[in-house]
């Protein structure tokens, strides 16, 4: 069984999130600081991916104050404790080929260490050294211990309620170790 190593390139990855609320959403993007996907025969078989907590960037937010404000509460207790929790991790522990380039992927998902499982599409196209992956990943941030105006937890939010998910696009470059 032949087993190849791709190292994903923090540079050419991209991670764009999405965060909705009643009144809207707001978007930005979080760097990938390190990982890699296994491919077992050929196939997809495992990986990792650790996210900078710290690199989280709000792009919808124009006003400098309003952004830095935001970011500061994104950062806070009430969402990523980048403080306390600099990194979050996905581990694969399972893939389901679904098609010729599409698989079915499960992990496990830490986040201010609270690791729980996740599941998600991933469409990966490779040729000898290189590949791409993308795919988009659903987050139930309540799960992570952040539950501010979250309608699990409060009531009476009105147009102040934040919704539980959050979407993360991945755009994924990665190369042949």
């Amino acid at each position: 069984m032949e087993t190849q190593n791709f190292k994903i390139s923090n540079t050419q990855s991209q991670v764009n999130w999405i965060g909705k609320k009643v009144t809207g959403q707001h978007n930005g993007t979080i760097n990938i600081e390190e990982g890699n996907f296994t491919f077992s025969n050929g196939e997809l078989s495992g990986g990792n991916v650790v996210i900078d907590t710290t690199s989280i960037v709000i792009l919808d937010v124009t006003d400098p104050a309003t952004n830095q404000q935001f970011a500061g509460h994104l950062a806070s207790d009430d969402f990523f404790s980048t403080e306390k929790f600099k990194t979050a991790f996905l581990d694969i522990t399972a893939v389901s080929k679904q098609s010729s380039s599409d698989y079915f992927v499960e992990g496990k998902l830490t986040i201010k260490a609270i690791t729980h499982p996740i599941g998600f599409n991933l469409e990966v196209k490779r040729n000898d050294n290189n590949l791409k992956a993308s795919g988009k990943i659903i987050i139930d941030r309540t799960k992570y211990d952040m539950k501010f105006r979250s309608g699990n937890f409060f009531t009476n939010l009105g147009d102040t309620l934040i919704y539980n998910e959050f979407e993360l696009d991945v755009d994924i470059t990665a190369s042949l170790k």
